[in-house]
Protein backbone atom coordinates (compact mmCIF):
# COMPACT_ATOMS: atom_id res chain seq x y z
CA UNK A 1 0.00 0.00 0.00
CA UNK A 2 1.00 3.64 -0.37
CA UNK A 3 1.62 5.59 2.82
CA UNK A 4 2.96 9.02 3.69
CA UNK A 5 5.87 8.41 6.09
CA UNK A 6 7.46 10.98 8.39
CA UNK A 7 11.17 10.50 7.59
CA UNK A 8 12.88 13.49 9.18
CA UNK A 9 11.97 16.99 10.37
CA UNK A 10 10.03 18.88 7.69
CA UNK A 11 9.67 15.83 5.45
CA UNK A 12 7.02 13.23 4.73
CA UNK A 13 7.59 10.86 1.83
CA UNK A 14 5.15 8.67 -0.06
CA UNK A 15 6.40 5.10 0.30
CA UNK A 16 5.19 1.57 -0.39
CA UNK A 17 4.57 -0.37 2.84
CA UNK A 18 3.03 -3.70 3.77
CA UNK A 19 -0.67 -3.55 4.54
CA UNK A 20 -1.50 -3.75 8.25
CA UNK A 21 -2.11 -7.22 9.68
CA UNK A 22 -5.51 -8.04 11.13
CA UNK A 23 -5.49 -9.00 14.83
CA UNK A 24 -8.25 -10.03 17.22
CA UNK A 25 -10.80 -7.34 18.08
CA UNK A 26 -9.44 -5.00 15.42
CA UNK A 27 -10.40 -4.00 11.90
CA UNK A 28 -8.54 -2.83 8.83
CA UNK A 29 -9.91 0.34 7.25
CA UNK A 30 -9.47 1.53 3.71
CA UNK A 31 -8.92 5.23 4.34
CA UNK A 32 -11.19 7.56 2.37
CA UNK A 33 -10.02 10.90 3.78
CA UNK A 34 -7.68 12.15 6.51
CA UNK A 35 -6.99 15.64 7.81
CA UNK A 36 -3.72 17.39 8.58
CA UNK A 37 -3.81 18.41 12.25
CA UNK A 38 -1.75 20.99 14.10
CA UNK A 39 -0.19 18.17 16.09
CA UNK A 40 0.86 16.52 12.81
CA UNK A 41 2.51 19.81 11.88
CA UNK A 42 4.23 19.85 15.27
CA UNK A 43 5.58 16.35 14.60
CA UNK A 44 6.57 17.29 11.03
CA UNK A 45 8.69 20.09 12.44
CA UNK A 46 10.45 17.56 14.67
CA UNK A 47 9.06 19.11 17.84
CA UNK A 48 7.21 16.08 19.22
CA UNK A 49 9.56 13.49 20.74
CA UNK A 50 6.67 11.00 20.94
CA UNK A 51 6.37 10.89 17.15
CA UNK A 52 9.61 9.55 15.72
CA UNK A 53 10.83 9.30 12.09
CA UNK A 54 9.54 6.21 10.31
CA UNK A 55 6.01 6.79 11.60
CA UNK A 56 2.86 7.14 9.52
CA UNK A 57 1.08 10.17 10.98
CA UNK A 58 -2.61 11.09 10.68
CA UNK A 59 -5.52 10.65 13.09
CA UNK A 60 -8.47 12.59 11.60
CA UNK A 61 -9.90 9.85 9.44
CA UNK A 62 -12.83 8.12 7.84
CA UNK A 63 -12.68 4.75 6.17
CA UNK A 64 -14.39 1.55 5.09
CA UNK A 65 -13.80 -1.78 6.81
CA UNK A 66 -12.03 -4.22 4.47
CA UNK A 67 -11.16 -6.84 7.11
CA UNK A 68 -12.72 -7.45 10.51
CA UNK A 69 -11.83 -9.61 13.49
CA UNK A 70 -14.46 -7.99 15.70
CA UNK A 71 -18.09 -9.16 15.94
CA UNK A 72 -20.60 -6.52 14.86
CA UNK A 73 -18.17 -4.58 12.70
CA UNK A 74 -18.99 -5.69 9.17
CA UNK A 75 -16.83 -5.49 6.09
CA UNK A 76 -18.04 -2.72 3.80
CA UNK A 77 -19.34 -0.39 6.54
CA UNK A 78 -17.92 3.12 6.93
CA UNK A 79 -16.66 4.62 10.21
CA UNK A 80 -14.70 7.42 11.75
CA UNK A 81 -13.06 6.83 15.09
CA UNK A 82 -11.46 7.95 18.31
CA UNK A 83 -7.72 8.01 17.65
CA UNK A 84 -7.16 7.73 21.40
CA UNK A 85 -7.00 4.03 22.17
CA UNK A 86 -8.19 3.74 25.76
CA UNK A 87 -8.22 0.97 28.34
CA UNK A 88 -11.89 1.24 29.35
CA UNK A 89 -11.21 0.26 32.97
CA UNK A 90 -9.27 3.08 34.64
CA UNK A 91 -11.08 5.64 36.82
CA UNK A 92 -11.25 8.19 34.00
CA UNK A 93 -12.69 5.73 31.51
CA UNK A 94 -15.43 4.52 33.85
CA UNK A 95 -16.28 8.15 34.66
CA UNK A 96 -16.89 8.79 30.96
CA UNK A 97 -13.76 10.96 30.66
CA UNK A 98 -11.80 8.56 28.50
CA UNK A 99 -9.81 11.41 26.94
CA UNK A 100 -7.88 11.36 30.24
CA UNK A 101 -7.36 7.57 30.23
CA UNK A 102 -4.33 6.66 32.32
CA UNK A 103 -3.25 4.01 29.82
CA UNK A 104 -4.09 5.66 26.50
CA UNK A 105 -2.15 5.21 23.30
CA UNK A 106 -2.85 6.93 20.00
CA UNK A 107 -3.21 6.34 16.30
CA UNK A 108 -0.54 8.28 14.43
CA UNK A 109 1.69 8.45 17.49
CA UNK A 110 2.20 5.07 19.19
CA UNK A 111 1.00 3.11 16.14
CA UNK A 112 0.70 3.76 12.41
CA UNK A 113 -1.81 6.41 11.46
CA UNK A 114 -4.13 7.23 8.59
CA UNK A 115 -1.84 8.88 6.02
CA UNK A 116 -2.08 5.62 4.12
CA UNK A 117 -4.40 3.60 1.94
CA UNK A 118 -5.07 1.21 4.85
CA UNK A 119 -4.90 1.43 8.64
CA UNK A 120 -5.69 -0.99 11.47
CA UNK A 121 -7.47 0.10 14.64
CA UNK A 122 -9.27 -1.56 17.57
CA UNK A 123 -12.95 -1.88 16.75
CA UNK A 124 -13.80 -0.38 20.15
CA UNK A 125 -12.32 2.91 18.93
CA UNK A 126 -14.65 3.20 15.95
CA UNK A 127 -17.43 5.80 15.89
CA UNK A 128 -20.51 5.22 13.74
CA UNK A 129 -21.40 7.66 10.95
CA UNK A 130 -24.35 7.84 8.56
CA UNK A 131 -23.31 5.58 5.71
CA UNK A 132 -24.00 8.30 3.14
CA UNK A 133 -21.98 10.96 4.99
CA UNK A 134 -19.45 12.63 2.67
CA UNK A 135 -15.89 11.53 3.44
CA UNK A 136 -14.58 15.07 3.92
CA UNK A 137 -17.36 15.87 6.38
CA UNK A 138 -16.73 12.71 8.39
CA UNK A 139 -12.98 13.39 8.48
CA UNK A 140 -13.71 16.67 10.28
CA UNK A 141 -15.24 14.83 13.25
CA UNK A 142 -12.02 14.79 15.28
CA UNK A 143 -11.13 18.51 15.07
CA UNK A 144 -14.79 19.52 15.37
CA UNK A 145 -15.10 17.37 18.50
CA UNK A 146 -12.10 19.17 19.98
CA UNK A 147 -13.93 22.48 19.58
CA UNK A 148 -17.17 20.90 20.83
CA UNK A 149 -15.52 19.55 24.00
CA UNK A 150 -13.71 22.83 24.72
CA UNK A 151 -16.82 24.96 24.39
CA UNK A 152 -18.91 22.56 26.48
CA UNK A 153 -16.35 22.82 29.30
CA UNK A 154 -16.29 26.60 28.97
CA UNK A 155 -20.07 26.99 29.09
CA UNK A 156 -20.09 25.31 32.50
CA UNK A 157 -17.64 27.90 33.85
CA UNK A 158 -19.16 31.06 32.37
CA UNK A 159 -21.17 33.28 34.73
CA UNK A 160 -23.70 34.20 32.04
CA UNK A 161 -25.07 32.25 29.00
CA UNK A 162 -22.54 32.13 26.21
CA UNK A 163 -24.80 33.90 23.71
CA UNK A 164 -24.65 36.98 25.97
CA UNK A 165 -20.84 37.00 26.06
CA UNK A 166 -18.28 39.02 24.16
CA UNK A 167 -16.10 36.28 22.67
CA UNK A 168 -12.59 36.27 21.23
CA UNK A 169 -11.12 33.27 19.41
CA UNK A 170 -7.35 33.49 18.96
CA UNK A 171 -6.21 31.53 15.92
CA UNK A 172 -8.13 30.79 12.74
CA UNK A 173 -6.87 27.30 12.03
CA UNK A 174 -9.24 24.35 11.96
CA UNK A 175 -10.01 24.40 15.69
CA UNK A 176 -10.51 28.16 15.72
CA UNK A 177 -12.68 28.03 12.60
CA UNK A 178 -14.83 25.17 13.87
CA UNK A 179 -15.13 26.81 17.30
CA UNK A 180 -16.23 30.07 15.69
CA UNK A 181 -18.85 28.26 13.59
CA UNK A 182 -20.16 26.47 16.67
CA UNK A 183 -20.24 29.70 18.68
CA UNK A 184 -22.30 31.31 15.95
CA UNK A 185 -24.67 28.34 16.03
CA UNK A 186 -25.00 28.85 19.80
CA UNK A 187 -26.12 32.43 19.22
CA UNK A 188 -22.93 34.38 19.95
CA UNK A 189 -23.34 37.75 18.20
CA UNK A 190 -20.30 39.57 19.58
CA UNK A 191 -17.59 37.34 18.11
CA UNK A 192 -14.08 38.31 17.04
CA UNK A 193 -11.46 35.98 15.56
CA UNK A 194 -7.79 36.98 15.63
CA UNK A 195 -5.65 35.49 12.85
CA UNK A 196 -2.28 36.42 11.31
CA UNK A 197 -2.75 34.72 7.91
CA UNK A 198 -4.44 37.10 5.45
CA UNK A 199 -5.90 34.29 3.35
CA UNK A 200 -7.40 32.62 6.36
CA UNK A 201 -8.86 35.92 7.52
CA UNK A 202 -10.79 36.18 4.25
CA UNK A 203 -11.94 32.56 4.56
CA UNK A 204 -13.07 33.09 8.15
CA UNK A 205 -14.94 36.31 7.38
CA UNK A 206 -16.84 34.60 4.57
CA UNK A 207 -17.60 31.32 6.37
CA UNK A 208 -18.35 32.63 9.87
CA UNK A 209 -19.61 36.13 9.16
CA UNK A 210 -17.90 37.65 12.19
CA UNK A 211 -15.27 40.32 12.75
CA UNK A 212 -11.83 38.95 11.85
CA UNK A 213 -8.73 40.96 12.75
CA UNK A 214 -4.99 40.95 12.33
CA UNK A 215 -3.80 41.66 15.90
CA UNK A 216 -0.65 43.33 14.55
CA UNK A 217 -2.79 46.00 12.91
CA UNK A 218 -5.84 46.05 15.20
CA UNK A 219 -4.73 45.80 18.83
CA UNK A 220 -7.16 43.94 21.06
CA UNK A 221 -8.55 46.19 23.79
CA UNK A 222 -7.55 45.15 27.28
CA UNK A 223 -10.21 43.49 29.47
CA UNK A 224 -12.83 43.60 26.69
CA UNK A 225 -13.99 39.97 26.36
CA UNK A 226 -15.97 37.69 28.67
CA UNK A 227 -14.69 34.50 27.03
CA UNK A 228 -11.42 33.94 25.19
CA UNK A 229 -10.41 30.73 23.44
CA UNK A 230 -6.71 30.37 22.67
CA UNK A 231 -6.58 27.94 19.76
CA UNK A 232 -2.87 28.57 19.19
CA UNK A 233 -1.22 28.08 22.56
CA UNK A 234 1.92 30.17 22.03
CA UNK A 235 3.55 32.43 24.60
CA UNK A 236 2.31 35.49 22.71
CA UNK A 237 -1.28 34.25 22.45
CA UNK A 238 -1.41 33.28 26.13
CA UNK A 239 -0.38 36.83 27.01
CA UNK A 240 -2.91 38.16 24.52
CA UNK A 241 -5.66 36.09 26.12
CA UNK A 242 -4.83 37.28 29.64
CA UNK A 243 -4.79 40.87 28.46
CA UNK A 244 -8.07 40.60 26.57
CA UNK A 245 -10.12 38.84 29.23
CA UNK A 246 -12.45 40.93 31.38
CA UNK A 247 -12.71 40.50 35.15
CA UNK A 248 -14.66 37.37 36.02
CA UNK A 249 -14.15 35.96 32.53
CA UNK A 250 -13.11 32.54 31.27
CA UNK A 251 -10.08 31.63 29.18
CA UNK A 252 -10.08 28.26 27.41
CA UNK A 253 -6.58 27.14 26.44
CA UNK A 254 -6.69 24.64 23.54
CA UNK A 255 -3.54 25.01 21.47
CA UNK A 256 -0.11 23.63 22.35
CA UNK A 257 2.30 25.44 20.05
CA UNK A 258 4.62 26.30 22.95
CA UNK A 259 4.80 23.96 25.90
CA UNK A 260 5.53 26.49 28.64
CA UNK A 261 5.58 30.23 29.38
CA UNK A 262 4.90 32.65 32.17
CA UNK A 263 1.50 34.32 32.35
CA UNK A 264 0.12 37.29 34.28
CA UNK A 265 -0.82 35.47 37.49
CA UNK A 266 -1.54 38.77 39.23
CA UNK A 267 -4.38 39.61 36.84
CA UNK A 268 -5.57 36.00 36.91
CA UNK A 269 -5.92 36.26 40.69
CA UNK A 270 -7.10 39.84 41.24
CA UNK A 271 -9.61 39.77 38.37
CA UNK A 272 -10.90 36.31 39.35
CA UNK A 273 -10.22 34.83 35.94
CA UNK A 274 -11.02 31.18 35.25
CA UNK A 275 -8.27 29.53 33.18
CA UNK A 276 -9.22 26.15 31.71
CA UNK A 277 -7.22 23.58 29.80
CA UNK A 278 -8.73 20.96 27.56
CA UNK A 279 -7.49 17.77 25.96
CA UNK A 280 -9.20 16.41 22.86
CA UNK A 281 -12.72 14.95 23.46
CA UNK A 282 -14.58 12.01 24.86
CA UNK A 283 -16.19 9.33 22.74
CA UNK A 284 -19.54 10.91 23.64
CA UNK A 285 -18.27 14.21 22.18
CA UNK A 286 -17.27 12.42 18.96
CA UNK A 287 -20.72 10.86 18.60
CA UNK A 288 -22.45 14.18 19.26
CA UNK A 289 -20.17 15.90 16.74
CA UNK A 290 -20.98 13.36 14.02
CA UNK A 291 -24.65 14.18 14.52
CA UNK A 292 -23.94 17.92 14.47
CA UNK A 293 -21.90 17.69 11.27
CA UNK A 294 -24.60 15.56 9.66
CA UNK A 295 -27.25 18.15 10.47
CA UNK A 296 -25.25 21.15 9.25
CA UNK A 297 -24.39 22.75 12.60
CA UNK A 298 -20.95 23.71 11.26
CA UNK A 299 -22.28 25.11 7.99
CA UNK A 300 -21.43 24.21 4.41
CA UNK A 301 -17.75 23.31 5.03
CA UNK A 302 -16.88 24.70 1.61
CA UNK A 303 -13.73 26.22 3.10
CA UNK A 304 -12.04 22.79 3.38
CA UNK A 305 -9.31 22.10 0.82
CA UNK A 306 -8.89 18.60 -0.65
CA UNK A 307 -5.63 17.13 -1.97
CA UNK A 308 -4.28 13.69 -2.78
CA UNK A 309 -2.05 11.73 -0.43
CA UNK A 310 0.77 12.11 -2.97
CA UNK A 311 0.52 15.88 -2.48
CA UNK A 312 1.02 15.50 1.27
CA UNK A 313 4.52 16.96 1.52
CA UNK A 314 3.50 20.03 -0.47
CA UNK A 315 0.42 20.40 1.74
CA UNK A 316 2.62 20.45 4.85
CA UNK A 317 4.90 23.02 3.19
CA UNK A 318 1.96 25.21 2.22
CA UNK A 319 0.51 25.13 5.74
CA UNK A 320 3.92 25.93 7.20
CA UNK A 321 4.51 28.88 4.87
CA UNK A 322 0.96 30.20 5.19
CA UNK A 323 0.36 29.74 1.46
CA UNK A 324 -2.95 27.93 1.93
CA UNK A 325 -5.94 30.09 2.80
CA UNK A 326 -7.87 27.09 4.11
CA UNK A 327 -7.86 26.30 7.83
CA UNK A 328 -8.01 22.58 6.98
CA UNK A 329 -6.44 20.44 4.28
CA UNK A 330 -7.88 16.96 3.81
CA UNK A 331 -5.81 14.28 2.05
CA UNK A 332 -7.47 11.55 0.01
CA UNK A 333 -5.54 8.32 -0.62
Amino acid sequence: MKALVYTQPCEVVLQTLEQPELVTNEVVLQIEAVGICGSDMHAWHGHDPRRKPGLVLGHEFVGKITESAAPGFDVGTRWTGNPLIVCGVCDYCVQGRNNLCSNRTMVGMTRAGAYAQYMSIPAASLVAIPQDMPAVTAALTEPAATAWHAINLSVKALFRPIHECRVLVIGGGAIGMLAALLLRHLGVAQLVVSELNAGRRQTLAKAVGCEVIDPRETPIQESSFDFVMDAVGAKATRNQALSAIAPGGVIMHVGLQDWASEIDMRKLTLAEITLLGTYTYTTADLRATVDALHHGVFGSLDWVEERTLAEGQQAFLDIDSGTSASPKIILKP
